[in-house]
């Protein structure tokens, strides 16, 4: 299936949102380190529920130690200065997303990093900075869970 990593991720509530929905989708999530915050926080257990037990999470000191750990088939940088709209790549298992921090997303140094496959965004109306961290998982994470014909799913 498909690999989430979350490159210093800030707020809480966000990765428990996501440790739920990969969970739900099958999809392997990532924390690359240093974290805005504890596993313990109250706020991520709130917004992952009881999903915990149900998704696969890994913790990494970098991103170097991710990639020599995870060997994902392709890694994703998703950013608002990527070249493309991530509905214009095709998809396999195996493939990775990288999201960077809520406050600043990714640094020119990780997405000019070797192994970052592609930079792709998500498209926004113009001056518009961001969407939400959780939210943009999910709209990349389910449009290649879809392509694949959402194996698994029901």
């Amino acid at each position: 299936m498909f690999q989430v990593v979350l490159y210093r991720p800030e707020i809480p509530p966000n990765t428990g949102n996501v440790i739920r929905m990969c969970a739900n989708t099958g999809a392997t999530l990532h924390l690359i380190h240093p974290l805005g915050f504890s596993m313990d926080d109250a706020r991520l257990r709130r917004a992952g529920l009881d999903y915990r037990e149900y998704a696969d999470v890994t913790e990494h000191p970098d991103l170097d130690a991710f990639l020599e750990t995870s060997h994902p088939g392709r890694l994703f940088a998703l950013s608002g200065s990527g070249s493309r709209w991530h509905t214009g790549c095709d998809f396999r298992g195996g493939d990775a997303f990288l999201f960077g921090p809520e406050s600043v997303g990714l640094d020119n140094r990780v997405l000019t990093h070797e192994a970052v496959t592609d930079v792709l965004r998500i498209p926004m109306l113009p001056q518009r900075r961001s969407l939400n961290l959780a939210n943009s998982v999910a709209i990349v994470l389910f449009e290649a869970w879809r392509q694949l014909d959402f194996p698994g799913g029901v």
